[in-house]
């Protein structure tokens, strides 16, 4: 269980908003697993001049080495305030963790190949691109159909990236018109 605060100044407790918060934090795991704590602010702007009520949302993620934080100010809506602060600090754990690992940003065009090795009781293969490099993938790195669905042969597109250890393939997807090659 993560180490979390929430704090609501300003505005009545409520259990559903106290609840979406939670549900959220506890998101926030899946996109960079090394989180040490989270503190979530909620509040009204003092200074206002808008008829209704507008909410501040402060989200604050300790990780190793760093604190992340994700501010989504004056929304009418808690709810819209909530989920886009949350939203920005997913993509700021996700961008962290990439950093974290070695990853370097490619450019995310849908690359095209083909499968050259499948190694089905190891769960990993590797797709040999039309730009002429080899790709390595994981189970989890298949999108469409499972990994156990893969053939040799088999053409795919993929999103390549360049990490430390090579040339890594998601989001592998089979392309249609197949002819399937038993090894």
């Amino acid at each position: 269980m993560l180490d979390t605060q929430i704090t609501v100044h300003d505005i009545e407790h409520s259990p559903a908003v106290l609840a979406n918060i939670q549900k959220r934090v506890d998101k926030l795991e899946q996109f960079y697993h090394r989180i040490c704590s989270c503190r979530v602010a909620v509040q009204i702007p003092q200074k206002h001049k808008h008829q209704g009520k507008l909410f501040n949302i402060r989200v604050e993620v300790s990780v190793p080495g760093k604190i992340l934080v994700a501010t989504h100010k004056v929304d009418e809506d808690i709810y819209v305030a909530i989920r886009n602060a949350f939203n920005a600090m997913e993509r700021q754990l996700e961008e962290y963790g990439r950093k974290r690992h070695g990853r370097v940003k490619t450019h995310q065009d849908v690359l095209h190949g083909h499968v050259t090795r499948i190694m089905s009781n190891d769960g990993y293969g590797f797709i040999e691109g039309t730009d002429g490099n080899e790709y390595y993938f994981s189970l989890t790195n298949v999108s469409y159909p499972d990994f156990n669905q893969l053939y040799l042969g088999d053409a795919v597109e993929f999103m390549g990236e360049i990490l430390s250890e090579g040339r890594h393939a998601h989001h592998v997807v089979r392309e249609r018109h197949n002819n399937h090659h038993y090894a």
